[in-house]
């Protein structure tokens, strides 16, 4: 897909127009390592890692890794035996490569996205909390997504889900993936990380448990691979996902800002922290009672390399969207985007499992979710090959008068920046 250059002058810039592939499908490991591995497109999502019908795409999951690599010696890092011989599934699986974005939006839509639809398609936007009080104390704001997993494992729809956990007692905030398949283990994966989980890689083991029908949690990069897979065909890898739950994401941060900014500077050491969260500044709270803030000016310097150009803020591929953004701490804003999500959401709220507010009860949490999908959108490059509808920013507002200074009114103030991490609401 290609995008033409703006006209000259005041008129406005015709919509891009995307080319599709056409054909058949060639593209190998050559092409994704040259495209998006060695760009900056690549988020380290490991969908390519799980598909990979050969085991030849090695990843490492700690801090300074999350990018997949080749292991075979005979042709390097940039090119694929299998691939010359005709193996194509890492391309077909990458929700980063070539036309992914329309893909996507045609398998689950039917259509595309219009210039309006800045944070996706969508269904319907509430505001939604877990009724189980339990299970709300557990998640990062409404604890949603503890609740929808939850229901879902109870009414069938799947046997296990691609979730995220802390390594052993938690004390280290390194976050591995993992397997969840009942109550307990869905709430011993509550909660936010802020650093990246490839949750793709508990596939195997899901396999190898004999699940049949997966949930996946995870950020925009991950949940745009289950329709990206099915509509380019990949085969088995992506049909055991039912279920896909996408987290808004603004960017994640590299392990290594526990001991290079939290402990270096104010002296919060891993062991402590209780837990984190982002409302306009890092917020950390810790074992003996005490909350810290750190200014999130200070944190850019640790985001982690996938996330540069990353352009999708609000998980627009998902079935259900969902992100703490907003005036109620309580309540996580949600997006419906899909007709299955309808269901599970039109079911869990008629069963009383969740409680529900109308998202207009917060229009300046939609507004900001917008304008944090505006400038996400905007992060993509011009150089990629074919690349999704860029929005540009809002006409500057004009200026007032200057008026007489005045002590500031308190607000419910939004935060500049959220960057839900590899784990839940």
């Amino acid at each position: 897909m290609t995008v033409t250059d703006a006209p000259a002058g005041d008129a406005p810039a015709p919509e891009p127009s995307f080319a599709r592939e056409e054909g058949r499908w060639t593209h190998q490991w050559k092409e994704l390592y040259e495209e998006v591995i060695t760009s900056g497109l690549c988020t380290g999502c490991s969908a390519c890692v799980i598909s990979c019908p050969h085991d030849v795409i090695g990843y490492e999951h700690r801090e300074g890794g999350y990018k997949p690599f080749h292991l075979e010696e005979e042709l390097g890092l940039a090119d694929c035996v299998h691939g010359e011989k005709g193996c194509t599934s890492c391309t077909r699986a990458c929700p980063r490569f070539r036309d992914w974005e329309p893909t996507a939006d045609e398998h689950l839509f039917g259509r595309l996205r219009e210039k309006e639809e800045i944070s996706g398609i969508s269904e319907q936007v509430l505001l939604v909390r877990a009724a189980d009080d339990h299970v709300h104390e557990l998640g990062q704001d409404g604890g949603l997504v503890s609740a929808i997993l939850i229901w879902l494992l109870d009414e069938g729809y799947i046997d296990g889900a691609l979730v995220s956990y802390l390594e052993g007692d938690g004390s280290t905030w390194r976050a591995k993936p993992g397997v969840a398949t009942n109550r307990e283990e869905v709430l011993a994966a509550a909660g936010s990380r802020y650093t990246y989980c490839a949750n793709w890689l508990a596939y195997d083991e899901a396999v190898e448990r004999g699940l049949k029908d997966l949930a996946l949690v995870g950020m925009g990069c991950q949940t745009s691979s289950p329709p990206v897979m099915w509509a380019r065909k990949i085969g088995k890898v992506g049909k055991p996902v039912k279920f896909n739950i996408g987290l808004l994401c603004s960017k994640t941060f590299d392990d290594r800002i526990f001991d290079e900014l939290f402990d270096a500077k104010y002296g919060i050491k891993r062991e402590q922290i209780k837990k984190m969260n982002i409302k306009g500044v890092f917020q950390i709270w810790t074992h003996d009672g005490e909350y810290h803030e750190v200014p999130l000016k200070e944190c850019h310097a640790w985001t982690r390399e996938g996330c540069n150009h990353c352009p999708d803020f609000a998980a627009e591929h998902a079935d259900i969207s969902t992100g703490g953004i907003g005036k109620f701490n309580d309540y996580t804003l949600t997006v419906v985007r899909t007709e299955l999500g309808r269901e599970v959401m039109t079911r869990m709220i008629k069963a009383g499992l969740v409680e529900v507010k109308p998202a207009e009860e917060d229009p300046a949490a939609i507004a900001l979710m917008d304008r944090l999908a505006r400038v996400s959108r905007n992060r993509w490059p011009d150089t990629a090959i074919g690349f999704p509808k860029v929005m540009t920013p809002p006409p500057p507002k004009k200026k007032k008068a200057a008026a007489p200074a005045a002590p500031a009114p308190a607000s419910d103030a939004q935060p500049s920046e959220v960057t839900p991490g590899s784990q839940e609401s």
